[in-house]
């Protein structure tokens, strides 16, 4: 019976049965990548987990992100290159729910993937985050020409 309600997971649903995620096939993220992500995340304003660097993207996702953030007139970009560390790698997904990288963060938030930095640069909403969150100073002479 256990390994139906683990192959029908709607009815283990229904039957109020709570497994461990490891058991459903989720993974875990390990204490040390936890720990290393926690602290990127928590000392820098903003970061981007990327694959590559920001002087060398490995990706064009990583690279659109760099690019995009570039135009907006972010000049440190600290990136952490997921590459360079499996568990990282892996864990960064699983620190967010969110399957894909590159994964930008301001001020401890997740902020998205490309896709996500797409849409808010198109939308005008990025450039307004960054100045609310202090990443980037309001132009003075944007609140003239208005």
């Amino acid at each position: 019976m256990f390994r139906q309600i683990l192959q029908n997971r709607p009815l283990a649903q229904r039957l109020g049965a709570t497994l461990p995620r490891n058991i459903l096939g989720a993974r875990l993220i390990t204490d040390r990548a936890k720990s290393i992500i926690d602290e990127a995340v928590k000392d820098n304003d903003l970061i981007v987990f990327m694959k590559g660097t920001p002087d060398e993207p490995m990706c064009g996702f990583s690279r659109a992100v760099v690019q995009i953030l570039q135009m907006h007139g972010v000049d440190e970009l600290v990136g952490v290159d997921c590459l360079q560390d499996p568990e990282i790698r892996e864990g960064i997904k699983e620190y967010t729910d969110w399957p894909t990288i590159p994964q930008v963060y301001v001020k401890g938030e997740f902020i998205g993937g490309c896709d996500v930095l797409v849409q808010m640069h198109q939308s005008g909403e990025l450039h307004e985050l960054l100045i609310k969150e202090g990443i980037l100073k309001a132009d003075p002479d944007a609140k003239r020409e208005e």
